[in-house]
């Protein structure tokens, strides 16, 4: 009779997660449910956070299948019996700060550490994206997964035509943000998130918001948006940003719309290869639209 060989993994609150076999049944929140599943992962149950409703945000989602996945609820409405009444043999999350994990109370969190393993792997500020991607590919290999060889192929052409795009001449002014409303908008601080940074990194020009309170985020009214006169902006698509149908009765949006490029923009993509190549090729080609090349 063969045995079973035991499991452990190493997460980034520096928590050692141990299981007598390899896990199979594994719920996750939704963006490392849609990063695993681009290694090959399907995971039995996804919840969402405290930004999330009763139905999962698609755009968190990734290529995740609409069906067959159920979602058991988000923030202070997910509760842990009905976590544990999927039978997870693991629980996945993200943490932003090191020691939280996203998308669980945390008394959800300890509840659930009681009866299953739980891992969270880093994805906030001082993080490189490169590290984030190979910590997500850890995880997924010690489960007995991985990306395809052609998803580091389609990566390495994103970043060459990112970089290419970048140094080709003026650099457009970039901007992220998330729509709050009509009235306001918060600006990325690029420096908090790997992908803006990562950015950065290849040549593009971001823009910083004024030095202020929110370490990820800076607070700004859609005057003030417009004044910084970005070529292009990475307008966050998540369902708690508001929708660009939402704005447009303000005439600051509509300045920033008429003389920007707007780019979808996700905080929260799958961390792995094949979507970083997506948004890393979006990016270029907006970059060089505005550019005029």
């Amino acid at each position: 009779m063969q045995r079973s060989t035991p499991w452990e993994f190493s997460d980034d609150r520096g928590r050692l997660a141990v299981a007598g076999e390899r896990p199979s049944r594994i719920i996750t929140y939704l963006q490392a449910g849609a990063t695993l599943w681009d290694h090959g992962v399907r995971p039995v149950g996804l919840f969402g956070s405290r930004h999330d409703g009763t139905v999962p945000d698609r755009t968190k989602s990734g290529e995740l299948p609409r069906e067959g996945i159920p979602y058991l609820g988000a923030g202070a409405a997910l509760h842990p019996d009905t976590v544990l009444g999927a039978a997870p043999d693991l629980v996945v999350t993200v943490t932003y700060d090191g020691a939280a994990m996203y998308g669980l109370e945390a008394k959800t969190a300890r509840e659930l550490e009681a009866h299953v393993p739980l891992v969270a792997l880093g994805v906030g500020p001082g993080r490189g994206l490169a590290v984030v991607r190979e910590r997500f590919a850890a995880l997924a290999g010690s489960l007995g997964a991985g990306e395809p060889a052609s998803a580091a192929v389609a990566l390495d052409g994103a970043e060459d035509a990112l970089r290419t795009a970048a140094g080709d001449g003026p650099r457009p002014r970039v901007l992220a943000l998330s729509a709050a409303g009509p009235e306001q908008a918060y600006l990325a601080r690029p420096g908090a998130w790997p992908d803006l940074r990562t950015l950065r990194e290849h040549g593009v020009e971001l823009l910083d918001p004024a030095a202020g309170l929110g370490a990820n985020w800076a607070t700004a009214t859609w005057a003030e948006v417009a004044a910084l006169r970005p070529d292009i902006v990475l307008s966050d698509v998540r369902a708690n940003a508001a929708p660009p149908e939402a704005l447009r009765g303000g005439a600051h949006w509509r300045a920033v719309a008429a003389s920007a490029r707007l780019v979808g923009w996700n905080p929260e993509a799958p961390c792995s290869r094949r979507a970083h190549a997506r948004f890393f090729h979006e990016v270029a080609a907006a970059v060089r639209g505005a550019a005029g090349r």
